[in-house]
């Protein structure tokens, strides 16, 4: 059973996959790292926002306001409120996007340098069994 198991464990594909959730993983804290520390500051500044991940609406107000931000969703959700935080929503649907547009251009771009694989044509159809056949027998008329 485990003999099994290293077999399964050591196929190419088992490996090629987790290289690539491994790899995917680090580039998602990429692209997310992009969307946050770059693309959403300057998204932010055209709205007119200065922390886009801050916007939100608040559903329930915190039992206890003391100490607490009503400018941070973070600061109501952990004094007990609850904020509808659709910058956060935001935040993820862009990053998703950039992610899904990336990968379709690394994807593009691989398979244009793909080897593009050569159509041979089917060779020309040879005479039938019956052809053949015939052809025999008429060979054995003649003698």
């Amino acid at each position: 059973m485990l003999k099994e198991f290293k077999e399964f464990a050591m196929k190419g594909n088992m490996l090629d996959l987790a290289i690539g959730f491994i790899l995917g993983a680090a580039f998602g804290s990429v692209v997310t790292s992009l969307v946050n520390d770059i693309i959403m500051p300057i998204v932010a500044s055209a709205m007119g926002s200065p922390d886009f991940s801050n916007l939100f609406v608040v559903l329930k107000e915190p039992t206890d306001m003391t100490g607490v931000n009503l400018a941070s969703i973070a600061s109501i959700r952990e004094a007990g409120g609850i904020a509808l935080g659709y910058g956060l929503f935001l935040n993820a649907l862009i990053s998703f996007l950039m992610m899904a547009f990336v990968l379709y251009l690394i994807v593009k771009n691989v398979n244009r340098f793909k080897a593009k694989e050569v159509v041979v044509a089917p060779a020309p159809a040879g005479p039938s069994q019956e052809d053949l056949l015939a052809e025999i027998r008429d060979l054995l008329k003649k003698k």
